[in-house]
């Protein structure tokens, strides 16, 4: 199981709020530290996996919380 480093509830937020906010949390991480995104705007399904392509995270994980979509997302260099 990966450890966790921080949690960001981003639900409530729409487009592109949860990916303003995982950026800004991820860069006051260390590089190799993972951070859990909870968010429930239909639009981050892409946004999310296609910001940590561009920004050279890694996407480890994905998938469904309730109502709600996660992400876990382990900060690049």
């Amino acid at each position: 199981m990966t450890k966790i480093d921080d949690i960001l509830d981003a639900t409530g937020l729409l487009c592109p709020l949860p990916v303003l906010k995982a950026r800004k949390r991820l860069k006051s991480m260390g590089a190799g530290q993972v951070l859990r995104v909870l968010a429930d705007d239909p639009a981050a399904i892409v946004d999310v996996p296609h910001f940590c392509m561009e920004a050279g995270h890694e996407l480890l994980t994905q998938g469904e919380d309730g109502p709600a979509q996660f992400y876990v997302i382990r900060k690049g260099s």
